[in-house]
């Protein structure tokens, strides 16, 4: 079942999110990582905010081990994010 997953960074920057992405070897406005359906951040009042839908828990948890959390410290994030998820009920793609 797919996965809607909220991470609120508290303290991170858009630079910094941009450096991770470049880290990750992901392109802005490419293709999302193996396992990922849906992917957007924004900037909120104290950090920001990734928005992510995934083919399954178990897909978003080892990209995350593997490459999230190792890549956002060495991007210089220095809170652990908050970490919401949901079931998704549906969702609707373009062809």
């Amino acid at each position: 079942m797919a996965i809607a997953v909220v991470f609120d960074f508290d303290n991170a920057t858009l630079e910094q999110y941009d450096q991770v992405i470049k880290l990750m070897e992901l392109e802005p406005r490419g293709k999302a990582a193996p396992g990922s359906l849906f992917h957007w951040v924004t900037k909120t009042d104290n950090g920001i905010r990734v928005t992510d839908v995934w083919e399954d828990q178990d897909a978003f948890e080892t990209f995350a081990a593997e490459q999230i959390g190792p890549f956002a410290a060495q991007a210089g994030f220095t809170d652990e994010p908050r970490l919401t998820f949901y079931d998704v009920h549906n969702f609707l793609t373009t062809p």
